[in-house]
């Protein structure tokens, strides 16, 4: 063997001992770090758990107080709003003449609902259940009122109506 054909097999032996090196040992040795690193990362991960937990504890005490300060409850909106609007009519001796079903406007994923309903009563007192329906709830902002005296031809007295538009962003 002349020494060109032992230097092509001395350097292809070392390419194949290389080969089989990295299939034997290497490859295993960088398997065996990628998953102590992701094992690493999963224990960081199980280690933040009870700071989640508490953060989330934390964050279901503040919605709920939320809904319990706004009034909201595990019903619809529409429902709410009815409930609110005859406890103030109870309270305010005034007369829910009509609640209209919702209105609802989609445009892509965001719907706007348009709650429609008129009452019956003293001016002062048909102002304050607007106040409370705009500063102390969350239903929604009103877009219109209107109010219309009417008179009542059997008894011969006036009366005052409120008719309201109240719109809410969903």
């Amino acid at each position: 063997m002349n020494s060109k054909t032992r230097n092509i097999a001395l350097v292809s032996g070392f390419v194949l001992a290389c080969v089989i090196c990295y299939v034997f040992a290497f490859s295993k040795t960088f398997d065996a770090r990628t998953s102590f690193k992701d094992l690493e990362k999963q224990e960081a991960l199980f280690e933040d758990i009870p700071k989640q937990f508490s953060l989330l504890n934390q964050k279901m005490q503040y919605y709920d107080s939320l809904l319990n300060r706004y009034q909201l409850t595990e019903t619809s909106i529409q429902n709410n709003l009815l409930k609110t609007i005859n406890r103030k009519a109870t309270e305010l001796d005034i007369k829910v003449v009509q609640f209209n079903e919702p209105h609802v406007y989609s445009m892509g994923e965001r719907s706007k609902n348009t709650y429609g309903f008129t009452l019956e009563g003293d001016f002062a007192n048909l102002i304050s259940v607007l106040h409370h329906l705009e500063q102390n709830t969350k239903y929604g902002e009103v877009l219109t009122m209107r109010f219309v005296k009417e008179k009542n031809h059997r008894k011969g007295t006036y009366y005052l109506q409120l008719s309201v538009l109240l719109q809410n962003r969903n």
